[in-house]
């Protein structure tokens, strides 16, 4: 059997093939998520990024059990703020920034307890996660080179928040040749308008950045594709 499963999409069917495959998973951070976080303080309602988590545990369950490779991503910075440079750091008038002291750590810096991923959706021993600096997962990281390793040229793209990493990370990989699929009900945004258009500008014009498809349509074609090929799940 060709290694091969077409699925439904936007603004055409999209031919997927798990072997050269990676779900990504864009900065399911607590910082962002959870009531009290970084997200919150700035006064968003965090419940609307909330509603992507049981679709995406579906989909890193069937990614997992199709074998494919999984990509994790975390935002955030060097304890001394050497990496986040003033346009980044001094935006606005947050109430809280970057590196001040928030209800789970010191907030977006690595190995505080915000700056991690959500027990939800936890990464499992052996995948890969990348810790990114700026909005996009290519920039000042190792992604790239990872993924020309593992012979990846389609990404299936997911998280948070769909305006902001989640398109600045699929423009980076569209202008670097890959194939994005992002998934529409497994991405958030904090404003459900910058969400329905983050969506369509995606699948606009033909596909100028790429696809978007539910998360139930690629969770049936990686089902029956490991049915199909025992040989690929993953123990």
């Amino acid at each position: 059997m060709a290694d091969i499963v077409t699925i439904a999409a936007e603004p055409a069917p999209f031919d997927l093939e798990p072997s050269r495959a990676a779900l990504v998973l864009i900065d399911m951070q607590r910082d962002f998520l959870l009531p009290g976080g970084f997200g919150e303080t700035l006064g968003n309602d965090v419940s609307q990024l909330q509603k992507v988590v049981p679709p995406l545990a579906e989909l890193l369950d069937a990614a997992r059990a199709a074998g494919m490779l999984v990509i994790h991503t975390r935002e955030g910075h060097k304890p001394d703020l050497s990496d986040c440079p003033p346009a980044k750091l001094n935006r606005g008038e947050p109430s809280k920034r970057i590196g001040d002291p928030g209800a789970f750590g010191r907030i977006l810096i690595r190995g505080e307890y915000g700056h991690d991923i959500i027990d939800e959706l936890a990464p499992a021993a052996g995948e890969v996660v990348i810790d990114k600096p700026g909005k996009g997962a290519f920039y000042a990281t190792d992604l790239h080179t990872v993924l020309d390793e593992h012979g990846i040229t389609q990404l299936l793209v997911t998280g948070v928040t769909t305006e902001v990493c989640v398109h600045t990370t699929t423009r980076e990989a569209n202008d670097r040749g890959f194939d994005c699929v992002v998934v529409s009900d497994c991405v958030g945004s904090y404003f459900p308008e910058f969400q329905r258009v983050g969506l369509e500008m995606i699948a606009a014009q033909g596909g100028i950045f790429g696809w978007t498809a539910p998360s139930a349509a690629l969770i049936a074609a990686l089902t029956d594709h490991t049915a199909a090929s025992p040989s690929t799940a993953v123990s």
